[in-house]
């Protein structure tokens, strides 16, 4: 298998390997530990797209998100209870010490994955986690893939299925910087969304599906992500559709410094965008060489509405025995068009 490295080594001695995956005008590096998507470059730019590090110690502390795959059930579960067929289950409750957040406290995230294919276009994760694993029924197998389509495309195609009945929820956690600025609170975003999901004090899903019209959650025409002064901060899933669907373009970030363009596909249901208000990296190792601070990065996250166990108008995230859970996503990278120039113009 071409392109692999070992990263890093856990403390306790295992190997973190590194996949490097190349075509186009795309570089991309993708971590056996958590399935982590740890550096994406773009032709012509100088510095990597996504937040990351550059050893293993700050994705089990203060980045244990930055990147990673999220689940089995990304986002809140309220009380970390679940009932599920007329049966109850006590979950992980690793937010706050009352709810479950992206999995539980060892969750996917915490994982290493194994690669079982790879190429300079692809690769391949599996995992396997048990039945009661952080409170959840039924052994679950996860695959995934990264595979860079086209010049300019990078591609995430998740499987998952249970031998029993149970919750499943996966959510990419990259945080996006489109210009290497110290925040992104001028980057522009565009989500085609209608509605959104208000949330109480602990970000619990209320139940309520809101307009977003006439609220600070409209993007559906593109504008930046600054929200007046004091900026209040986003955390919210907005809801794309009420199912699945086929992929389908829903979101573009911009950066009008950078000129870089960033669209998003994707088949769920739901994007969460939370800002990175607390982003706060301090001595750790970072793709930057400094330390990443209050919204230095963006994390658009397709997936199903959080919470949807309690919330029966929500798109379920039931995954019934013998099922398969499908998500795929796409993100579509377009250079500056000064950049483009002088690239056409290296090659001819």
């Amino acid at each position: 298998m071409p392109e692999i490295e070992i990263f890093d080594h856990l403390p306790t001695g295992e190997a973190i390997q590194r996949h490097w995956l190349k075509r186009g005008k795309l570089r991309v590096a993708v971590l056996s530990y958590g399935a982590t998507l740890q550096d994406l470059r773009l032709e012509g730019v100088g510095h990597s797209l996504v937040l990351g590090a550059t050893n293993i110690e700050p994705y089990q502390g203060v980045m244990e998100y930055f990147g990673a795959t999220v689940g089995r059930v990304a986002n809140r579960i309220a009380q970390g209870r679940a009932t599920i067929n007329g049966n109850s289950y006590q979950l992980d409750q690793n937010n706050l010490g009352k709810h479950l957040l992206h999995g539980g406290s060892d969750g996917c995230h915490k994982k290493i994955w194994c690669i079982t294919e790879a190429d300079h276009e692809h690769v391949t994760l599996r995992l396997s986690m048990a039945d009661g694993h952080m409170g959840f029924p039924g052994a679950i197998d996860a695959c995934l893939t990264y595979r860079i389509v086209g010049s300019d495309t990078l591609e995430l195609d998740v499987e998952v299925c249970s031998d029993a009945n149970t919750l499943c929820n996966f959510a990419h956690h990259s945080y996006y910087n489109l210009d290497g600025s110290e925040n992104i609170l001028d980057h522009e975003l565009q989500v085609s969304a209608k509605h959104y999901l208000p949330v109480d004090g602990e970000l619990i899903p209320t139940g309520e599906i809101a307009v977003v019209r006439e609220t600070r959650f409209d993007f559906n025409t593109i504008r930046p992500i600054r929200n007046g002064a004091p900026h209040l901060g986003y955390d919210q899933n907005l809801c794309l559709s009420r199912a699945p669907q086929t992929v389908r373009r829903v979101a573009s970030l911009r950066s009008p410094k950078s000129g870089v363009t960033m669209h998003l596909e994707t088949t769920a249901p739901g994007l969460q965008i939370y800002d990175g208000q607390h982003i706060e990296t301090g001595s750790a190792k970072t793709l930057s060489d400094t330390a990443y601070g209050s919204f230095a990065g963006i994390a658009l996250e397709p997936q199903d509405w959080p919470d949807a166990v309690h919330h029966p108008g929500f798109p379920t995230t039931l995954l019934e025995r013998g099922g398969v859970y499908r998500q795929k996503n796409r993100w579509i990278f377009e250079q500056p068009t000064i950049l483009k120039q002088c690239s056409e113009r290296t090659r001819t």
